[in-house]
C-alpha cells in the first residue's frame, strides 16, 4: 500500500508538500515533481546519493533528511547540485565529518534555517559564516567543534532569533558584538567551555524566550534582575557554572515575565543570604523548578506547589533547609518528579502524601532527618516507579499497601532506617521491581518466595540485617546482576548456579562447605569472613570478567590453582587468613593488572617468585572505572516538552534521571591496621602482603622494581640474608615492613630516599651496624622499628654506637677466629690461681686420708 501511495504521488508533477518521513521512497522518481516546494525524508536510511536525486527540484525551498545515513564529509559538488534558493536545511543526526562546509553554503543566499546539529563535524567555525546574513535560525548543536567564536562571523548575523551551539567544546569569551543581535530569540550556549562576564550580553536581548547557559565556566556575578523586562522569556537554564555566581535578591524588583522552566541547579545561588528566589511568590506558571546544590537554607518553599498547579518537577536536593515536609492543601495531579533528598527537613511525612500527589512517579526524601512509619496512603501512587526514603529515620514494617498499590515501582531503596520484622511478607507483589536495596535496617527472617519470584529483579541488597536461612533461591534469579547480603546470619553452601550475577557480596556470615565447582560471569567475588573449606575448585575461577577475588578469612586448603593465572583482568586478589599451603607459584606472576595482593596468614612456603615483578602494583596507572559500578539509570517517561522555533530547539526531560551506583570497598592491612578503600580511590592504591607464613630464602631484589607500591609486609616468616639497596627505588612506598625474619647485614643508607615513608619496621631480625640517619622520614620513627636486633645500634635504640662509625660486630664464624669474647687482667689473675691451687692440693690430701683409713 505505501508503495502504491508513493507512486501515485511522484506522478503528481503539481505536488507542492511531500512528506516520506520512515518510509522508504522511489527517490529515481523525485525528479518528476517539479513543483515540489517543500520535502521531508527524515527518518530514513538514505546516504549522500539523496543529494544528486533532489537536484533537478527547481522550485524546492525546503528539504530535511533529519536521521538518515549520510557520512564523511560534504563535498562541493554534492551541495553544489541542490537548490540555490532554498531557505531551510536540515541535515540534523547523520554522520557527516570533517569541517563545517559553510564555504559551499554561503551562496544560499535566502537560506534562513541551517540545522547541521548531532553529527561529527570537527575544527572552528569560519569567519565567513557572517555572509549568510538570511539566517534566521542556526544549530550546530552536538559536533565536536572547538576553539573561540570569531567576532567578524556571528556578529554579522543580525537577523539571527534562534542560535543553538551546544555541547560542543567552544572554549573563551563571547565576542562583544554579540550585543548586536539583540533579536535573539532562543540562545542555547549549553555544555561547552566558555568563560568569561556573561551579565553583559543577556541584558541586551529582550526578545528572549529560551536562555541555556548551563556547562560552562563563565565567571563573575550574574544576577537575574537583569531579565526584570525580558516579558518573552518562558526558559533558564543557568546550571553547573560553579565560577559564577547567581544572585536574585540584590535589588528589589519584579519580572515582567511568567517562566515555565527555572533550571540553577549548582550555580552558588544567594550565596550570601542563602534564600530561595522570593521573585517566584510571582511566578504562575512553572512546570520545572531546579534549585539543587545550592546550600539554599530555610523552611520548605510549600508555596511553590500552592502558586503552581501545574509544576511537573521540583528539584531541591541537597541543600539545607530546615522545618517539616508541608503538602499542598489539594490534590496535585500534575507533579510527576519530586526530590527534597539531603537537606535538613524533620517531623513526619503527612499520611495523605498519597492522595496529595497521586501522579508522582519519582519520589526521593533520602538522607534528612524524618520519622514515623511509612503512610498507608502510599497506594495511591499507582504511579510510583522509584522511591527512595533512605538515609532517615522511619521505623516499623513496611506496609503491604505500598507494594499492593505501587503496581509500576521498580526502584525501592529504604536503606539506612529503623525497619523491622520480616525481611518483605510473602503476600508482597514485586513482579516489576528491578532494584530492591534495605540494607543497614533490622529487618528479620529468612528471604521469601516473594523475592526469589522477582523475575526482573537487577539488584538486591540486604546488608547489615538480621536476615537468617540458606541462599540457594540465587540459582532462580535469572536477571540479578548485583547482590549484597554481607553481616548476616545466613548459612547452607553457595549454590552453583549464579545465573547473571556480575557483582557477588556476601562476606560476614556463615556459609560453609565446598566451594562450588563451576563456572560463572562473577566480575567480583566478596566471601569473606565466612567458613567455606576445602580447596579453591578451578572451574570456579573460569570467569575472564573477574576484577576482585575477596575470600580472607575462611577456611580454604591447598595450593594456589593453575587456573588463577587465566584471570587476565583480576586487579583485586585477596586470600588472606586461609590455610593455603605449597610453594607461591610462578604464573601468579601472570596476573600483571593486579595492584592489591594479600596472601598472609597461610602456610606458605619456599622463596618469593623473583618474577614478582611482572606484576603491575598500580605502575599502568589503570585510573579506570570499574569500582563504580552503575546499577541502574533510570528516566521518568512524563516530562516537560516545549518546542521554541519551528525546527531547532526542543526541550525533553528536565531532571528526570536517577542513578543507582555501588562503590566497590576493598579492605587491606597497612600500616599497621586494616584500612577500606573505596570506588575510585582503589585505582590509587597498590600492596603486597606476604606475613605470617613460612616463606624462606632471601628477598628478590626485583621487588625493588615495583616503583609504584604503596605497602609491603613481609613480616613473620623465615626469609635471610640483607635489605635489597634497591630497595630505594621504592619511590611511592608508605608503609614497609620486614620484621620477624632473620635478615642480617646492615640497612641500607639509601632508604633515607623513600620520602613517602610512613610505617617503617625491620624489628627481630639478625641485623647489624648503624641505624639510618635521624633525618627526613626516619626522624620519625621510634625504637619500636629496630628492637630485637641485638647487633644494631644508635639512636633512637638505646645501644650505643662505641664511636663515631664505629658498631657493634655480629658474630660471624670469621670474627670468632680472631676476637676472644673473655678479657683477662694479669694482676689478679696470679694472686688467684695460687690461692685456688693451694685449695685443691689440701683438699686432695683429706681425701686421700679418708680412703686409707
Amino acid at each position: 500500500m505505501e508503495d502504491q501511495i508513493m507512486n501515485m504521488s511522484f506522478n503528481l508533477n503539481i505536488l507542492i508538500y511531500l512528506m516520506c518521513s520512515g518510509i522508504s521512497a522511489d527517490t529515481a522518481s523525485l525528479s518528476q515533481l517539479i513543483k515540489l516546494e517543500h520535502l521531508d525524508l527524515s527518518h530514513n536510511n538514505f546516504d549522500k546519493h539523496i543529494l544528486k536525486s533532489v537536484s533537478n527540484l527547481k522550485a524546492l525551498i525546503f528539504l530535511s533528511l533529519q536521521d538518515n545515513y549520510m557520512d564523511g564529509p560534504i563535498s562541493s559538488n554534492e551541495l553544489d547540485s541542490l537548490n540555490k534558493n532554498l531557505e531551510v536545511l536540515i541535515l540534523r543526526r547523520n554522520c557527516l565529518t570533517g569541517p563545517l562546509p559553510i564555504q559551499d553554503l554561503i551562496s544560499f543566499k535566502n537560506l534562513k534555517v541551517l540545522d547541521l546539529s548531532k553529527n561529527n563535524f570537527k575544527g572552528s567555525v569560519p569567519q565567513i559564516i557572517g555572509l549568510m546574513s538570511s539566517l534566521s535560525a542556526l544549530s550546530l548543536a552536538e559536533n565536536n567543534l572547538t576553539g573561540f567564536l570569531p567576532s567578524k562571523g556571528f556578529c554579522e548575523l543580525k537577523g539571527l532569533q534562534e542560535l543553538d551551539l551546544s555541547q560542543n567544546a567552544f572554549e573563551g569569551p563571547l565576542p562583544h558584538c554579540f550585543t548586536n543581535l539583540s533579536s535573539i530569540k532562543v540562545l542555547d550556549l549549553s555544555m561547552n567551555q566558555f568563560k568569561g562576564d556573561i551579565s553583559f550580553i543577556i541584558s541586551n536581548f529582550t526578545s528572549l524566550q529560551y536562555m541555556s547557559l548551563k556547562d560552562n565556566e563563565f565567571e563573575g556575578k550574574l544576577s537575574l534582575s537583569l531579565l526584570a523586562n525580558h516579558s518573552e522569556l518562558e526558559i533558564i537554564e543557568l546550571g553547573n557554572m560553579g565560577k559564577m555566581d547567581v544572585e536574585t535578591e540584590n535589588s528589589n524588583w519584579t519580572p515582567n515575565f511568567q517562566l515555565k522552566v527555572l533550571q540553577l541547579s549548582n550555580c552558588n545561588l544567594n550565596k550570601l543570604s542563602g534564600n530561595i528566589p522570593t521573585f517566584l511568590s510571582h511566578q504562575y506558571r512553572l512546570k520545572v523548578v531546579d534549585l539543587s546544590h545550592n546550600n539554599l537554607r530555610g523552611n520548605f518553599p510549600n508555596w511553590l506547589l500552592q502558586k503552581n498547579a501545574g509544576l511537573e518537577v521540583l528539584n531541591l536536593r541537597n541543600n539545607s533547609l530546615v522545618g517539616q515536609l508541608s503538602l499542598p492543601p489539594h490534590q496535585n495531579n500534575s507533579i510527576c518528579w519530586y526530590d527534597l533528598s539531603n537537606n535538613q527537613l524533620t517531623g513526619q511525612v503527612g499520611e495523605d502524601i498519597g492522595r496529595k500527589l497521586p501522579s508522582i512517579e519519582y519520589l526521593n526524601l533520602s538522607r534528612n532527618y524524618f520519622d514515623g512509619t511509612i503512610p498507608s496512603s502510599f497506594c495511591n501512587m499507582s504511579n510510583l516507579g522509584q522511591l527512595d526514603l533512605s538515609f532517615n529515620f522511619f521505623y516499623g514494617e513496611i506496609p503491604k499497601e505500598l507494594i499492593a498499590g505501587c503496581i509500576d515501582l521498580y526502584a525501592l531503596k529504604v536503606s539506612n532506617n529503623k525497619f523491622e520484622g520480616e525481611i518483605l511478607a510473602t503476600t508482597f507483589n514485586l513482579t516489576n521491581i528491578n532494584y530492591l536495596s534495605l540494607e543497614d535496617n533490622h529487618f528479620s527472617g529468612t528471604v521469601s518466595n516473594v523475592i526469589a519470584r522477582s523475575s526482573f529483579m537487577r539488584m538486591l541488597d540486604i546488608s547489615n540485617n538480621n536476615i537468617s536461612g540458606e541462599v540457594s533461591w540465587i540459582s532462580n534469579m535469572t536477571q540479578l546482576s548485583t547482590v549484597l547480603m554481607y553481616n548476616n546470619f545466613l548459612r547452607g553452601r553457595l549454590p552453583c548456579q549464579l545465573g547473571e550475577t556480575y557483582f557477588l557480596d556476601i562476606s560476614h556470615n556463615s556459609l560453609s562447605g565446598p566451594l562450588p565447582s563451576c563456572s560463572n560471569n562473577l566480575g567480583y567475588i566478596v566471601l569473606q569472613g565466612n567458613k567455606f573449606t576445602g580447596p579453591i575448585p578451578y572451574a570456579f575461577l573460569n570467569s575472564s570478567y573477574l576484577l576482585t577475588l575477596h575470600m580472607r578469612d575462611n577456611l580454604l586448603s591447598g595450593t594456589i590453582p593453575n587456573s588463577l593465572q587465566a584471570l587476565s583482568n583480576l586487579r583485586v586478589l585477596l586470600l588472606g587468613s586461609n590455610q593455603l599451603n605449597g610453594s607461591i607459584p610462578n604464573h601468579i606472576c601472570n596476573l600483571n593488572k593486579v595492584s592489591l595482593m594479600d596472601l598472609s596468614h597461610n602456610k606458605f612456603s619456599g622463596i618469593i617468585p623473583r618474577c614478582i615483578n611482572n606484576i603491575s602494583f598500580g605502575k599502568f596507572g589503570m585510573y579506570d572505572q570499574i569500582y563504580i559500578l552503575t546499577n541502574f539509570y533510570f528516566e521518568v517517561e512524563k516530562s516537560t516538552t516545549c518546542t521554541y522555533g519551528n525546527f531547532l530547539v526542543r526541550i525533553h526531560d528536565y531532571a528526570n534521571v536517577a542513578e543507582y551506583t555501588k562503590l566497590v570497598e576493598v579492605e587491606f592491612v597497612t600500616k599497621g591496621r586494616p584500612r577500606s578503600y573505596v570506588g575510585n580511590i582503589i585505582n590509587y592504591m597498590s600492596g603486597l602482603d606476604l606475613s605470617c607464613n613460612n616463606l624462606t630464602g632471601e628477598i628478590p631484589h626485583e621487588i625493588g622494581d615495583l616503583g609504584s607500591l604503596h605497602a609491603a609486609n613481609l613480616s613473620h616468616n623465615h626469609l635471610k640474608g640483607s635489605i635489597p639497596k634497591i630497595f630505594s627505588h621504592l619511590s611511592q612506598i608508605e608503609s614497609l615492613d620486614l620484621s620477624y625474619n632473620r635478615l642480617s647485614g646492615e640497612i641500607p643508607s639509601e632508604l633515607l630516599n623513600l620520602h613517602f615513608l610512613e610505617v617503617f619496621s625491620v624489628a627481630y631480625n639478625n641485623l647489624s651496624g648503624k641505624t639510618p640517619e635521624i633525618k627526613a622520614q626516619f626522624g620519625t620513627f621510634d625504637r619500636s622499628s629496630y628492637e630485637g636486633n641485638l647487633y644494631l645500634c644508635g639512636l633512637p635504640l638505646e645501644n650505643k654506637c662505641s664511636s663515631i662509625g664505629e658498631s657493634p660486630k655480629s658474630s660471624s664464624s670469621s670474627e670468632v677466629k680472631d676476637t676472644k669474647w673473655y678479657k683477662i687482667d694479669i694482676a689478679d689473675f696470679y694472686p688467684t690461681f695460687i690461692a685456688s691451687y693451694i685449695m685443691f692440693f689440701l683438699v686432695s690430701i683429706a681425701v686421700l686420708y679418708m680412703n686409707l683409713s
